[in-house]
Formats: structure tokens, C-alpha cells, sequence
């Protein structure tokens, strides 16, 4: 148990150093707090790939939806700004420690993908100042159905990249 709330607490400083720090110095706070829970909650054995899994999924997706101009960041660039993917890299975190209640069954992973998706964008984009050029509800309705489908594909993919037990 302390384990997992150590885990939701870090995940919750990495989210605001992330969003409130922007591509600044503060991403060595979110970095670091990876880094920590790899040296202290995990390791990079157990979860590297899921990780590295999460992020490249996650800047597929949301850099599909800055694409389709459901999001609008200060900055011009192809991808999502490096403070999303860091994002991205924190909640792999989770997966397997404080949100891993939410695996099974996939409707509760569904269901706070769809309420907790939502509105994880909405705070993050009034702090870091991204638009939604559609519109906040269309664009939270969007997301929320969004996130209902992508939250248990993410635990899916925690649980096929789990570390497989040698036999020896």
C-alpha cells in the first residue's frame, strides 16, 4: 500500500511539473520522479518497455489529435511538445502500482479513462495554455470516448509487456 500511494504521489508532482513547467528546467522533476520510481518502486527490467510502449502510443494519439486541430499549443512543431510525452511516461508508471484497480474488470478502466481522460486535458490545458479549437465540450466529449477505449488498451498492453518469469 505505500508503495502505491508513494506512486500516485509522485505521478501527481511529475503531472504538474509537466504541465505547469512546459518544455523548462521543471522536466527534470518529472524525469527524475521516473527515475525514482524505477530505483524504488520498480525497475527498468520490469517496466522499461511498457514505458517506452506508452509513450510512443501516447504521441501517436495525441499528436494525431493536434494533426486533426483537436489541440492547439504556442508552439509549431509536428509532434506534441516533450512535456506531453513526459506525461505519457508517467502514467506507464502507474499502470502496474496505484491505477492497477482499474485493469480488471476492463470497464473500470474504461470508465476512468472516459471521466479521468477528460479532465486530466482540460486541467492540463488551462494551465499550459493549449486550445481547443473545437470547443471544450465537443473536444472532452471526443476525449472522453477517446480515453474510454485507450485506458484498457493501456492496461492490455501492461499486462502483455509484464516481465516474463525464467524458468531455470
Amino acid at each position: 500500500m505505500p508503495e502505491r500511494l508513494a506512486n500516485a504521489l509522485l505521478f501527481q508532482l511529475g503531472w504538474f511539473a509537466c504541465v505547469i513547467g512546459g518544455n523548462s528546467l521543471w522536466l527534470l522533476v518529472a524525469l527524475g520522479i521516473v527515475v525514482v520510481h524505477l530505483l524504488w518502486i520498480s525497475r527498468w527490467a520490469d517496466e522499461g518497455r511498457l514505458i517506452l510502449s506508452v509513450v510512443l502510443l501516447g504521441t501517436a494519439v495525441d499528436s494525431a489529435l493536434r494533426w486533426l486541430g483537436v489541440f492547439e499549443f504556442n508552439d509549431v512543431a509536428p509532434l506534441i511538445p516533450l512535456w506531453l510525452m513526459l506525461l505519457w511516461a508517467l502514467l506507464a508508471t502507474t499502470l502496474r502500482h496505484c491505477l492497477q484497480w482499474t485493469a480488471r474488470p476492463w470497464w473500470l478502466g474504461s470508465l476512468l479513462g472516459a471521466v479521468a481522460g477528460p479532465l486530466s486535458y482540460y486541467a492540463g490545458g488551462r494551465l499550459a495554455g493549449v486550445q481547443f479549437p473545437y470547443g471544450p465540450w465537443p473536444t472532452l466529449i471526443g476525449l472522453g470516448l477517446l480515453w474510454s477505449l485507450l485506458f484498457p488498451t493501456l492496461h492490455l498492453m501492461a499486462r502483455r509487456l509484464a516481465p516474463r518469469l525464467s524458468s531455470r
